[in-house]
């Protein structure tokens, strides 16, 4: 392959080759990074225009598990439907190159990513940006503007730019900015899961406690100040690859072919008579704040004015009324500090919290903010309930235990419109609140799906399931590291003022300028998702509207904290889980002899029962508290009952015993009263014994000699 461009970017060679493969569309780009390859390619139907006040630009990634040496898994040795990574990689360009193209645009453009080698250490998701935008750029469309991405972590508390995938498993950071050489158009941050740290604790402050550490979790939630320059230095980076971009491609652009661009053409007749003779009308609509009966009243309004207009042409009065509404809107907050729904610009609309709603499920929580209603359901499961699933630049499969699913029903707004399968902006929301959430959430091993359905949307549904999420695990009894909300930011501006909005409604996200939502505690940030439509945000702008949205966050943080204090669990039928420690020593006594005694406890209390034999970490799991209580407490009664009640043997004694089990460092005696004994290799003869079975059997009848207790273990000697 010939090679046309190689740039050398922060930690990352890329290399470019214009002409030699897909030549037959309008643009393509074969990018070589490490050892990961990937097509570009974008074509546009010169012959279609649509004519809606719409751009028809489709993104499509795809991977090929050849690239990683793999074949398909299941039944199909084929790729079938696009895996999550790939629909969200997919979003990820769409969301960023978008706003590149001019109004009027109707020509259906088609961009096709395609992975065809990849390793382990490449970010899949940066290249298809950079790939798909030099396809673009290097095109017959006439577009001039490069657009890259730059992720950013944070690893042992300093900041790694564009770093490798092995790098970014060790981050507490994962911040991706797309931009143009001159302004940022998109944020997708997270923060990584909360950090297990061990805390020193007396005994006899909490008796249930047989040793002196317990696990707790902090949240790795980044503050506002300390993400402003994160943002400050990932920022410089992108404007820089983008100059760096753009004076590498410029020999390499074909020669632009004029492309027709049919801009909506707003009648200005109809415009001013519209604002003149029916603001008021348009001012009433505004009011109604649920989208079907805005669209209503407008048309209402519509069907009125042609009366009396029967000349006029519906398509272009009904671009007149918007056009009057949307200055309306934007005017009225911009001038007035006033919004449609007449509250203030950092005003958040009344919230109603009702858990555990669903009598039958595990944990359930109805969450309603203004006109967004979200039902948050969730339901316990097991390490094998987790959700399986291959990555191509992972060695094998991967378990997701954490799962967040989001559905958005038509007559959540009104629409009559069939449910079908997921789309992306659903599977975007969703892992949007997974991310959010994810930080805070200890599931000790459990398998934790929540699913939320949308009832009722009027903005910020996805912010919605965040909180109706949180407190779903709430009531659910689920181990958080902090309270975590969500709330969705707005902008409106005119060039020269700007307005903040917090927790916009429908409306003013379809009118205004930037959609910004943030989630986390009071002290921080988890994740967040930031679109641009005007072409660029200041970073002062960015930080305003940061601590605006602390604000609000922090108001509805104290209403669920209050909803919380309410909670009755759905004892019956929710699984419990508890996670505590022992004194080592003390397991061979819980498992009992044969595993006697842990199988009584597990049929007698309904349990599970998991011990890490190494650092005496007992995990309890059962269907129901009182089950999982009982059995704690029985094991805590093995364990705290003295030493010298237990052993019915002193040192010297000497028994007849039977040999239980022969291992290559000695025998194990079954005592008369059912309880081991190791006798060591040696000490099973005066003489050196090179192989235990030379000289006992199981089964044998021996007399033992009781040398020493080491915690409730036996040392025995032949007598």
């Amino acid at each position: 392959m010939n090679y046309d461009v190689k740039l050398e970017l922060e930690n990352r060679v890329e290399e470019y080759s214009f002409g030699d493969v897909a030549k037959q569309a309008n643009g393509s780009a074969w990018i070589k990074s490490g050892k990961s390859v990937i097509l570009a390619t974008v074509v546009i139907d010169e012959t279609e225009i649509v004519k809606d006040d719409f751009l028809p630009l489709t993104v499509q990634y795809i991977e090929k598990t050849y690239a990683a040496g793999k074949i398909p898994g299941g039944f199909f040795k084929r790729e079938t439907k696009p895996s999550d990574f790939e629909t969200l990689t997919s979003r990820i360009v769409d969301r960023s190159l978008r706003p590149l193209f001019p109004e009027g645009f109707g020509h259906p453009t088609q961009i096709t990513i395609m992975v065809f080698s990849a390793d382990s250490e490449s970010d899949l998701q940066v290249l298809a940006l950079n790939a798909a935008s030099a396809a673009l750029y290097t095109s017959d469309i006439d577009i001039n503007t490069s657009v890259s991405a730059v992720r950013t972590a944070k690893i042992d508390g300093k900041l790694v730019i564009n770093p490798s995938l092995s790098q970014l498993k060790n981050s507490t950071l994962d911040l991706y900015l797309s931009g143009t050489k001159d302004d940022l158009l998109m944020i997708e941050m997270r923060s990584f899961g909360s950090q297990e740290l061990e805390v020193m604790m007396d005994p006899m402050l909490d008796p249930t406690l047989s040793t002196t550490a317990i696990s707790t979790h902090v949240s790795n939630a980044i503050s506002e100040d300390e993400l402003i320059e994160i943002f400050k230095k990932t920022q410089e980076v992108l404007f820089a690859s983008n100059s760096a971009y753009e004076d590498a491609f410029a020999s390499q652009k074909k020669e632009t072919v004029a492309i027709d661009c049919k801009a909506h053409v707003i009648n200005e007749e109809m415009v001013a008579y519209v604002r003149d003779k029916h603001l008021e009308d348009i001012q009433s609509a505004m009011k109604q704040m649920a989208k079907s009966e805005r669209s209503t009243a407008l048309r209402q309004l519509r069907k009125k004015i042609l009366e009396s207009k029967e000349d006029w042409v519906e398509i272009e009065l009904k671009d007149a009324i918007e056009s009057v509404k949307k200055a309306q809107v934007r005017a009225q907050i911009l001038q007035e500090r006033v919004r449609a729904d007449g509250r203030t610009l950092t005003e958040i609309r009344p919230i109603s919290i009702s858990t555990n709603v669903l009598p039958n499920a595990h944990a359930s929580c109805l969450f309603t903010r203004g006109q967004t209603q979200a039902l948050v359901v969730l339901t316990m499961g097991g390490p094998k309930d987790a959700q399986m699933f291959e990555s191509l630049t992972d060695g094998g499969t991967q378990n997701e235990n954490f799962m967040v699913h989001y559905n958005f029903p038509g007559f959540s707004v009104g629409e009559a419109s069939p449910v079908m399968g997921t789309k992306r902006r659903e599977l975007g929301h969703g892992n949007l609140a997974k991310r959010a959430l994810e930080p805070i959430t200890n599931l000790d091993g459990q398998t934790v799906r929540l699913v939320s359905e949308i009832l009722e949307s009027n903005g910020s549904s996805s912010m919605a399931t965040v909180c109706g999420g949180y407190m779903a695990l709430c009531a659910a009894d689920i181990d958080t590291s902090d309270v975590v909300a969500g709330i969705a930011m707005g902008m409106v501006s005119d060039g020269d003022n700007y307005a903040i909005l917090s927790d916009i409604m429908g409306l003013e996200d379809h009118d205004g300028d930037m959609d910004f939502k943030v989630t986390g505690s009071k002290d921080g940030i988890t994740a967040m998702q930031m679109d641009i439509k005007l072409g660029g945000i200041s970073l002062n702008v960015l930080k305003e509207a940061l601590y605006q949205a602390k604000e609000g966050r922090s108001h509805i943080i104290d209403i669920m904290i209050k909803a919380q204090e309410k909670i009755e669990f759905n004892d019956g039928v929710l699984p419990s889980t508890d996670l505590f420690h022992i004194d080592p020593s003390f397991i061979g006594e819980i498992i009992g002899q044969a595993g006697k005694t842990i199988r009584e406890i597990i049929e007698k209390f309904e349990v599970a029962i998991d011990i890490d034999k190494k650092d005496g970490k007992v995990k309890i799991t059962g269907k129901n508290k009182t089950g999982v209580s009982g059995a704690r407490e029985h094991i805590h009664s093995i364990v705290n009952t003295p030493k010298v009640e237990k052993m019915k043997y002193e040192i010297g004694d000497k028994h007849e015993g039977t040999v239980k089990k022969i291992v290559d460092f000695g025998a194990f005696i079954e005592l008369p009263d059912g309880t081991d004994g190791l006798l060591h290799i040696s000490k099973i003869s005066d003489k050196r014994v090179e192989k235990v079975s030379d000289v006992l059997s199981e089964g044998d009848k021996i007399t033992v000699e009781i040398l020493e207790f080491k915690g409730n273990k036996i040392s025995l000697g032949r007598a």
